[in-house]
């Protein structure tokens, strides 16, 4: 058994917890859905090394319904933008139902892509050409999004289309506005199409988690939309992925969430994991009666709400002193002429930690002297962090400060503004305390 058996367990918890729970029937309005096993219940997680984890069911076959929109949407976005995806459909939450008539007045464009109406037109917009027609790009994008090549039921397409006359009177309404870029009667067909594609718990955890890493699957390494793109897909889901009940899971869940009519439902907490759950029984807005309770549960155990924050004040900014103070330096180096003031970083550097270490330096050094950045610690620094930390220490310099930076990694590159020596330039230290000093000496004047 290993450490990491405790995210099955977790799950297996959670399964153990919610399986009892009766509440709730499988969609009955497409009749072959209603032969799903009312006790079947899945959970599964992806995590962003692509681990993945499951429990009791996760690896029953069933349709992705509804949560086909938001993979689909985004493969709308990669192909054609999102100025022109917007021309045709909003994003705006709609506050009714999947299935409710849902049109922008005066435009007729549907209020989003996460409802039927939206779902519609985004799946229209998909480009069709000879080469590869719509619905084959559309299986693929999706097989990509869950690693593997995935295929439709066949049967359950069959069910959709015998009763699917509700959506294609919303096919023929938005086209009677303009806003239906192909003939509804094509349109739906390659809908219903879509829905019908096969998947399982672990297949759903996984295109989660590819949202989750910024459009990469973290299975299989292999990017499939921009990072821009994911973002743009997850921030429809947060507010209208759950239909008339997005509000609500937002304030109490608060992931970017797709529910669908068979019974699978995705989670995202961005850039930690995708996760999914298969139960058929649903509650009034369509979503699976015991999949919401476990990942309300899960996420209030674990803390993950989007607006909950888990840095910690003092999580980056390690040290604020001076040279002279450093109680590790070598012997040596103590008693430096003048007192050389130092900021010491750790961990990954976002927006968030380049700011704390901005204003660090704003309130280092003694009396506005020089100061040594200390990111020997820093495992990484983003591109807006970057920038910011140039930019910051250009402004630094040019208030008549002076600075050196302890970068062995590299991490920050060349920094034009910084003339002093920099921990790499210097000669090899056994310690980083070696180099702390040797910077602070040369901004002394003595090196």
């Amino acid at each position: 058994m290993s450490a990491a058996d405790a995210v099955t367990d977790s799950l297996a918890g959670l399964r153990d917890r919610f399986a009892a729970v009766r509440e709730g029937q499988p969609a009955d309005y497409i009749p072959q859905l209603a032969v799903a096993d009312p006790d079947a219940f899945g959970l599964a997680l992806v995590s962003m090394d692509g681990h993945r984890y499951s429990a009791g069911e996760a690896e029953v076959p069933f349709t992705l319904q509804s949560v086909s929109k938001p993979f689909v949407y985004a493969l709308a976005l990669s192909t054609l933008g999102l100025d022109e995806v917007s021309r045709w459909v909003g994003a705006e939450p709609s506050g009714e139902a999947f299935n409710a008539i849902s049109l922008e007045p005066g435009t007729g464009r549907p209020a989003n892509a996460m409802v039927n109406a939206g779902a519609i037109v985004t799946t229209a917009l998909v480009p069709d050409t000879p080469d590869e027609p719509a619905f084959d790009r559309i299986l693929r994008c999706l097989g990509r999004f869950a690693g593997r090549e995935l295929g439709v039921d066949e049967e359950v397409f069959a069910s959709e289309s015998a009763t699917g006359d509700r959506n294609r009177a919303l096919a023929y309404l938005i086209r009677s506005t303009g806003t239906l870029p192909v003939d509804p009667v094509r349109a739906v067909d390659r809908y219903f199409r879509q829905c019908a594609i096969r998947v399982t718990a672990v297949d759903l955890a996984t295109m989660a988690a590819t949202l989750a890493y910024g459009g990469v699957n973290p299975v299989t390494r292999e990017r499939v939309v921009s990072a821009e793109v994911a973002a743009g897909v997850l921030a429809v889901m947060a507010t209208c992925g759950m239909y008339d009940g997005s509000g609500d899971w937002l304030l109490r869940v608060g992931l970017p969430a797709k529910s669908g009519v068979s019974g699978g439902l995705i989670a995202v907490g961005p850039a930690r994991f995708g996760v999914a759950t298969y139960s058929p029984p649903l509650d009034a807005t369509g979503g699976s009666v015991r999949g919401h309770a476990a990942l309300e549960a899960m996420s209030r155990r674990y803390g993950l709400h989007l607006m909950l924050n888990p840095a910690l004040p003092g999580s980056t900014v390690t040290l604020v002193t001076t040279a002279d103070d450093l109680p590790s330096a070598p012997s040596g180096e103590r008693g430096l002429r003048g007192r050389v003031g130092v900021v010491a970083a750790q961990g990954a550097i976002d927006f968030t930690a380049a700011e704390r270490v901005l204003y660090a330096l704003d309130e280092s050094g003694p009396d506005g002297g020089p100061v040594v950045l200390d990111l020997h610690d820093v495992t990484a620094i983003d591109s807006v962090a970057r920038g910011m930390l140039h930019n910051g220490l250009a402004r630094f310099t040019a208030d008549g400060r002076r600075a050196a930076v302890v970068d062995p990694k590299d991490l920050l590159g060349p920094v034009a503004a910084v003339r002093e020596r920099t921990g790499r330039d210097l000669p090899r230290h056994t310690t980083r305390e070696g180099a702390v000093a040797g910077c602070a000496r040369a901004l002394a004047g003595e090196g």
